[in-house]
């Protein structure tokens, strides 16, 4: 709703511009309407529609309509639509002569009350089921219900506290000096980093694996030959430690097949006592 204020009379733009109309040379100092204006107004001069004072602000039709029942404390699962509807079209009245785009939103809805208060006055007809038909106000009830839920919760949240408007963002300003400061490092600091570079170092080492081609059956001749002519010999005896892991292996690996096919014994007299190898058989 909207309510014209009276504003002072304004000086007569007909006559400024009868009294020049032979003056080419003079550049107007306004234009009011389109009219061009040459002289400056005396006083005060405020056009009949540049004020208006806005009474009520809705945010649309579901939000005038919410209002009316709420104001008049309507029960909204039960609302009275001829009165509401009454009301609510003596405001569509005065927004239609001022916004004619705005009255036609607010039309729409109009309508859709007229539609429900006729089909109230028509008498019901019973569903194909049989049951009875839904009350014509329902699904506006409905579509009030949750704008309203909407709306108070967009209040809640503009209560919130807003940067700017409740409170302001605190900001200092620290003076820093040009002059770059560099740590302070001691001898102790720096032998202890030189350590560790070195100890990382060593766990860097580059090792050269080489693949060395061992038979079992080659080591099994030489612990035959080993054990040739001699009674007994010790179990570590038979192995050669300079040799290598691999060698060592293979060696005893060939201890074992050679003992499998019972072609070498190898005794103990008693627990923890040494190991002894010898051949199974005796050359003639």
């Amino acid at each position: 709703m909207t309510t014209d204020l009276p504003a002072p009379e304004a000086p007569e733009t007909e006559s400024v511009g009868a009294g020049l109309p032979e003056v080419v040379d003079t550049v107007a100092v306004a234009k009011l309407y389109g009219a061009p204006l040459f002289e400056l107004p005396q006083d005060l001069y405020i056009p009949p529609d540049a004020l208006e004072v806005f009474l009520e602000a809705f945010e649309g039709p579901l939000d005038l309509l919410l209002y009316l029942i709420r104001k008049q404390n309507f029960n909204i699962l039960d609302i009275p639509l001829a009165d509401v509807t009454r009301q609510y079209l003596s405001y569509v009245d005065q927004i239609r002569s001022t916004n004619l785009e705005l009255a036609a939103e607010y039309l729409l809805m109009a309508a859709m009350l007229i539609e429900i208060k006729s089909r109230m006055l028509l008498p019901p007809k019973k569903t194909e089921e049989g049951e009875e038909p839904e009350d014509p106000r329902a699904e506006l009830v409905r579509r009030l219900l949750e704008y309203e839920q909407i709306k108070l919760a967009a209040a809640k949240l503009d209560q919130l506290p807003l940067l700017g408007r409740d409170f302001l963002r605190a900001q200092v300003y620290v003076e820093q000096s040009l002059k770059p400061r560099f740590p302070d490092v001691s001898i102790d600091e720096l032998r202890e980093a030189w350590l560790e570079i070195l100890k990382r170092a060593k766990l860097t080492q580059h090792h050269k694996i080489t693949r060395e081609e061992l038979s079992v059956r080659e080591h099994m001749s030489i612990v035959l030959r080993t054990l040739q002519g001699r009674r007994f010999v010790e179990f570590q005896e038979l192995f050669d430690p300079s040799r290598g892991p691999q060698v060592l292996v293979v060696t005893f690996i060939a201890m074992l097949e050679l003992a499998r096919e019972r072609l070498i014994e190898v005794t103990q007299a008693e627990a923890y006592a040494p190991i002894y190898v010898r051949l199974a058989y005796q050359p003639a």
